[in-house]
């Protein structure tokens, strides 16, 4: 029988990113990741090598899966509110990578996948300082603090719901909760990033 190399791949990834998520790249090991998947434990070494390789590898297809899910609205940033509500959804839907980037913090080191990811925040930057050029956004605030402030408010809910539980008393898994914080989310966003204009 052929072993099914993408299957066992998937898995190993798939428990990685639990494992990674919940204890972070210094508290997980790779017996964990291994007996997660229910697969032996030199397969990972052989797939991914040491865990600083595997951790790299899964922060950047979370990353890559966020890109692809929450790409920019075509008419180029004029619906801001929007674009900051798909980004809440998204990880709203997949706290993990909340939780992946903030012990990609805590460890210190260098960031996974640096050049590539720097070269798609830049693109992000550019497509803000674009949309200030048109008029579409404000442009009295700096477009990389303005990108920057836009992916934290969607995505701070998801990294701290511990704090928004003690702010709002709140449960953060109800489902009307977590509608009123996409609502806030959108409105928000445009009240921060929208041209001001007088009635």
């Amino acid at each position: 029988m052929a072993w099914d190399t993408e299957g066992t791949r998937r898995r190993l990834k798939e428990a990685a990113t639990v494992e990674f998520a919940q204890y972070g790249p210094d508290g997980t090991t790779m017996t964990r990741i291994a007996e997660r998947a229910g697969i032996n434990k030199e397969r990972l070494y052989k797939y991914f090598g040491d865990k600083e390789s595997l951790f790299e590898s899964v922060l950047r297809d979370e990353l890559e899966k966020l890109a692809a899910a929450v790409t920019p609205p075509a008419d180029g940033l004029k619906d801001i509110g929007e674009f900051a509500g798909r980004t809440f959804d998204y990880h709203a839907a997949h706290p993990e990578l909340a939780r992946l980037l903030l012990w990609e913090g805590l460890a210190g080191g260098p960031p996974a996948d640096e050049a590539n990811r720097t070269e798609h925040y830049r693109r992000k930057v550019r497509a803000f300082a674009a949309a200030q050029r048109d008029g579409a956004l404000t442009d009295d605030l700096d477009p990389a603090y303005l990108a920057f402030l836009v992916i934290g408010l969607a995505a701070w809910w998801h990294a701290a719901p511990q704090l928004t539980r003690m702010l709002s008393g709140l449960d953060p898994d109800d489902p009307d909760e977590r509608t009123r914080r996409r609502a806030f989310v959108v409105r928000a966003a445009e009240r921060l990033a929208l041209p001001y204009r007088e009635a």
